[in-house]
């Protein structure tokens, strides 16, 4: 790398405080800031998010040399208000660039790829196009745009004409799944496209096995964290690292099962509380926790429909920094996502972050390169159906994985998942186009 940092420009309607953006935008661009590279970002930021993290955001973001602009979020009317959005982006970007002089514009997704490819074309800038799956086809697949409505049909039928052009035009191409790299070089014209396969990494140095004894922090079941902060409140650093604060409460159940993240969409909860009720028929004992910025209601309402035991659930909400001490609560962790043409592209971040923790993963099969990962490494199960004797298969597999120890699933994370990684294969990239 000459003296002369190479200048990126990086495109984001995620914004960098969400928890999308603190957990797979941020960490990859302080590595690559780390590595030379003098990175701006544009990001579109919705208001209650950015009310309270900005600052954070801020602080970090400078700390590793990244410059943030960000632009107000429009959230209605529909269609419109992205239009609006993305036209602001486009305007501040030409105005960085004209001070700044990118090489390169780094594109997360399609909406900011049409300002990435219009910049390369009009401005000679090396454009990425990191995908993060196949959009148009997900906003169909996940109920979002109805093609029953010609509007929505139109605007489907758009972007998969603007995805062709952005991976023939695109300078490299990121795909999150060899699945989704092998369905897109199987089209006309598209074999021998620049493509790089990395999937959704995970910082491994705030995932990581305790060193300290479990301890129950849950308090009783169905409740939110203590009775001293009010319903949901968060814990402090002191409280997370040392476990001797923490509330007390019962011992561990032999089996508590995890669930990580949002319920909507894409994560079939009717199925994974199906398997829960099919694994209380072998394990009385065990105890579902879901840590979801989601309202609790719905997955209550559920499990009651279900029959399963209002006091067999637990929901609990948490910051980033407290997701890793509530997951070392449970000995496994579940998510089964719609297997549909979309998702073969997805990696999902959960997956690295529950083995990192050194738990195995319960999974469906038909998701991205999900269970290749189960079977290549022995870090879980997946199941290929969504029956009782599907279920009852996994179960059975369960004993010998609780036997393994955490280390074992640590080190697929380490081999598949770890950030450090990532910011390699990004860093490659990068390299060939300046």
């Amino acid at each position: 790398m000459s003296e002369q940092k190479v200048e990126v420009l990086y495109l984001s309607y995620d914004g960098l405080t969400d928890p999308l953006g603190q957990s797979q935008i941020l960490p990859y661009l302080c590595g690559l800031s780390a590595k030379g590279y003098a990175i701006t970002v544009i990001s579109a930021e919705k208001a209650e998010n950015f009310a309270k993290r900005s600052d954070q955001i801020a602080h970090l973001a400078g700390s590793n040399g990244i410059g943030w602009q960000p632009v107000v979020y429009t959230k209605k009317p529909p269609v419109l208000s992205t239009l609006w959005d993305l036209r602001k982006m486009y305007r501040l970007a030409l105005r960085l660039h004209r001070r700044r002089r990118f090489s390169i514009v780094h594109c997360r997704s399609y909406l900011t790829a049409l300002l990435g490819l219009r910049l390369k074309e009009r401005h000679g800038l090396r454009f990425i196009f990191d995908m993060r799956g196949f959009w148009a086809d997900e906003r169909v697949e996940g109920g979002l745009w109805n093609l029953g409505n010609p509007l929505y049909k139109g605007i489907f039928h758009y972007f998969k004409r603007r995805e062709a052009d952005f991976l023939r035009h695109a300078d490299y191409t990121i795909s999150l799944t060899h699945e989704g790299k092998q369905l897109i070089q199987q089209r006309p014209g598209l074999a021998n496209i620049p493509i790089q396969v990395i999937p959704c990494c995970v910082d491994t140095a705030l995932f990581k096995i305790p060193k300290k004894q479990k301890v129950k922090v849950l308090g009783r079941v169905g409740q939110h964290l203590d009775d001293r902060g009010g319903q949901g409140s968060a814990l402090t650093d002191d409280e997370l690292l040392d476990p001797h604060t923490l509330p007390a409460a019962s011992a561990l159940p032999p089996y508590t099962l995890s669930y990580l993240g949002s319920v909507g969409t894409w994560y079939l909860l009717d199925e994974m509380l199906r398997f829960f009720r099919r694994l209380l028929v072998h394990k009385p004992e065990a105890q579902f926790l879901f840590i979801t910025p989601d309202n609790p209601r719905a997955i209550f309402e559920k499990a009651v429909l279900l029959g399963i035991p209002p006091g067999k659930i637990d929901v609990r909400s948490a910051e980033r920094k407290e997701v890793p001490v509530l997951l070392a609560q449970s000995q496994f962790s579940l998510f089964f996502i719609k297997p549909c043409f979309s998702k073969k592209a997805s990696s999902p971040t959960k997956m690295g972050e529950v083995l990192a923790m050194g738990l195995p993963v319960i999974c469906n099969a038909g998701v991205g390169d999900t269970d290749y990962i189960v079977e290549k490494y022995g870090v879980g199960a997946a199941v290929d159906a969504f029956t009782d004797a599907a279920f009852d298969a996994v179960i059975a597999r369960m004993e010998s994985l609780a036997q393994l120890p955490p280390e074992h699933f640590r080190e697929a994370a380490l081999d598949y998942f770890d950030l450090q990684k990532g910011v390699a294969l990004y860093h490659s990239v990068y390299r060939k186009l300046a």
